[in-house]
């Protein structure tokens, strides 16, 4: 039972991959875009930051809308339209029909995520159920540092069609895997969409909505320039920049599980402490960042500590929404996405008015903004029962 339950984790996060590549990797292949419809490197963004402006928008409607359907149904169908999006794309005649080809899938977006993370944690016990989604998480981790690398590759050494047939394969696989192994997922006891909307009259929910925001913001200020970093301020090459992307994304995997582990003890300490860790690593980088071998040790941990982010952002905005799990899935897509547009737009200001070396400053920013939050969440509620409901209990209990 455990390794069917296993491998049902593993094919929701395989297609959480599929997804995620469909986002985020035509970035590695946009100058083959711009070179191919004559178009410039800013208007070939567009296939991005469209599919992100989206995903911000539409996430909690369209996973209000689709929220009384059969879970697989849902995970099925979204798999499918990504893959025919992606098949599309490959042959699109003109840059217009291949931008017009990423909107359906980016308004489904946020719907397999809601759905993929709710389900996940259903299929185990409540104390099992963080590290469920750590799992999951792990599909968006290699997809948003691998999928851009991968992707790249199979666009130079074949050709652009081929870079959008890999993510339409991944999909289509995600797709037969959870079809054929998948058992039905009926929702049980469906909420009204007046119960599901009641959560955001909580304050406390919308000051986890803030943090998580500003989470994402600081990782993505700092993050979205990782070559840039390590190309103008370390000195590295770009071999050994894509081996570092590697090497990150590796870490990351472990920072997943391992903070999972975390919160499953407290919530409260590990989300408390996020921050101040994080700061620790930008001010290291700010200091070290100009000598190649403290960078590499410092790329090693920096990958465990924000793909960490990535979790502890999702629990803590859930943990105030369990009534509704899905929708409150759902605004952590969106404002992960939202805090994504900010963390690139501040940190690329930094970078073009104080030079790449400062751009550390605006992850800083916002970690000192969402640290704010977390303590005026502790100061004005009271978090035990949160804290509880985090803590394992021994099978007597």
């Amino acid at each position: 039972m455990q390794t069917n339950k296993s491998f049902f984790t593993f094919l929701i996060a395989l297609g959480v991959f599929g997804i995620v590549n469909t986002e985020f990797g035509v970035v590695g292949i946009l100058p083959q875009i711009s070179e191919r419809f004559q178009i410039s490197a800013s208007q070939a963004g567009l296939l991005v930051s469209m599919f992100a402006l989206i995903i911000a928008l539409s996430g909690p409607f369209m996973t209000l809308l689709f929220s009384g359907i059969n879970r697989k149904k849902i995970l099925s169908g979204v798999l499918a339209v990504f893959a025919i999006s992606n098949l599309i794309s490959a042959f699109a005649p003109t840059f217009t029909a291949l931008l017009l080809s990423r909107l359906l899938p980016a308004v489904l977006h946020p719907v397999y995520f809601s759905v993929a993370f709710a389900a996940a944690a259903s299929s185990v016990p409540k104390e099992q159920s963080t590290n469920a989604v750590a799992k999951v998480f792990m599909g968006l981790t290699v997809g948003m540092v691998l999928g851009i690398p991968v992707t790249s590759f199979i666009g130079d050494q074949f050709s652009l069609e081929a870079a959008f047939l890999f993510s339409s394969g991944i999909n289509t696989l995600a797709l037969f895997g959870i079809a054929a192994f998948v058992p039905s997922l009926p929702v049980q006891g469906k909420l009204t969409y007046g119960r599901q909307l009641r959560i955001l009259a909580k304050p406390q929910l919308w000051l986890n909505v803030t943090t998580a925001c500003f989470i994402l913001a600081a990782l993505y200020s700092v993050y979205s320039y990782f070559a840039e970093y390590l190309k103008t301020v370390t000195g590295m090459n770009g071999e050994t920049v894509s081996f570092m992307l590697v090497l990150f994304g590796v870490s990351g995997i472990i920072g997943n599980l391992q903070t999972a582990k975390y919160l499953s003890k407290d919530m409260v300490k590990t989300t408390v402490f996020y921050p101040i860790v994080l700061v620790g690593m930008y001010l290291l980088i700010f200091c070290l960042g100009r000598y190649s071998i403290p960078m590499i040790a410092i790329v090693l941990v920096w990958g465990a500590v924000f793909t960490g982010g990535l979790i502890i952002s999702q629990t803590w905005l859930t943990s105030e929404a369990r009534e509704a799990p899905e929708f409150a899935n759902s605004l952590f897509v969106s404002f992960a996405n939202l805090g994504v547009t900010l963390g690139t737009a501040l940190g690329g200001w930094f970078l073009s008015h104080m030079g790449t070396h400062q751009i550390t400053w605006s992850g800083i920013l916002f970690l000192l903004i969402a640290f704010l939050c977390i303590g005026l969440k502790i100061k004005l509620f009271d978090l035990k029962e949160d804290k509880d409901l985090f803590v394992k209990k021994s099978p007597n209990q």
